[in-house]
């Protein structure tokens, strides 16, 4: 049976650039190519969970436009629960204007428009979803209100669940755009998904390779949050529980482009998570989906399925 991930975030168009280098400042470049591409965090996120095989539920916001629309049917187009996407009225569909440059690294500018709209009544009318859930994913693209409200309601509707014998749902946070975040958020973190930026931030250690990342590990998890992972990029992972720590290397493959690769890992790993996977399985699924979308174009168009997952694991 599909493990039900309920996730709480954002909805973009993407904008993507494709470009020789980074402009300077004041310099107009000219461009190889333009293309329009599904995204947001929450969105890039939820797909990456249904494509390796969960029932997922995204509660969000999107405006009244074509984007909207659009984005609206890109979700449907992955068997996505869209029932908790509110359409906003008179309020553009989030943009994220991405340049992407030949060596396959992007720069990203958000215009959050709808996703700025996104409240806590939102949260509390979709509540028997996020009750249904195994595990409830979020990310920082959305009022952080709103993100705080949605993991208060999972730990109440844990409490309840604990109560009658049932599961509790786990909380994954991915805190991107990295802000700071009060300990008490943190204990309510399951697993916290964490790239150098986000980690330095929240830990006040300068996360720059694998033993800065364990330094940084180990602050936040003495701040309250439960497993850490701490992304690296082509330096792999660092990842810690309650029992053990240790480091997984990255997968070699030719780098395209990094769009969408931390929120591939994110919702690949809450799938592995869901269906009782040990953890460092669990990450190991995840590095292997994450290294298949950087081989490819765009956002949610990079996100690779199940099966070329399962199949690049089976031939290391």
């Amino acid at each position: 049976m599909k493990p039900h991930i309920a996730v709480v975030g954002s909805i973009n168009m993407d904008l993507v650039f494709q470009t020789p280098r980074m402009p300077l400042p004041g310099e107009t470049l000219m461009g190889h190519r333009f293309h329009l591409v599904h995204g947001g965090k929450g969105a890039n996120q939820a797909v990456a969970a249904a494509r390796m095989g969960a029932s997922v539920s995204m509660i969000a916001c999107v405006g009244d436009d074509a984007n909207g629309h659009s984005c609206f049917q890109a979700l449907q187009a992955d068997a996505i629960d869209t029932a908790h996407v509110r359409v906003v009225p008179d309020c553009a569909t989030g943009v994220a204007g991405i340049l992407l440059d030949d060596a396959g690294q992007n720069s990203i500018v958000l215009a959050t428009g709808a996703n700025a709209r996104l409240v806590e009544s939102d949260i509390d009318a979709a509540r028997s979803t996020i009750a249904q859930a195994k595990l409830l994913l979020c990310q920082l693209e959305t009022p952080l209100s709103t993100v705080l409200h949605a993991i208060q309601s999972a730990k109440q509707v844990s409490a309840a669940a604990q109560e009658a014998g049932q599961e509790p749902v786990k909380v994954v946070l991915n805190p991107a755009p990295a802000q700071k975040l009060d300990a008490q958020v943190l204990k309510q973190v399951d697993y916290l998904v964490v790239n150098e930026t986000e980690a330095s931030l929240l830990s006040d250690v300068s996360v720059t390779d694998l033993p800065s990342a364990q330094a940084a590990a180990t602050v936040l998890q003495q701040l309250g949050a439960g497993v850490v992972i701490v992304t690296l990029g082509a330096m792999g992972i660092w990842v810690a529980d309650a029992d053990q720590a240790y480091s997984l290397p990255a997968f070699q493959v030719k780098v395209v482009d990094t769009t969408a690769a931390g929120d591939t890992f994110v919702g690949s790993l809450a799938v592995a998570i869901a269906e009782g996977m040990d953890l460092r399985a669990a990450c190991m699924f995840a590095q292997s989906a994450a290294a298949l979308a950087v081989t490819q174009l765009g956002a949610q168009t990079s996100i690779p399925y199940r099966g070329a997952v399962e199949r690049q694991l089976q031939s290391l």
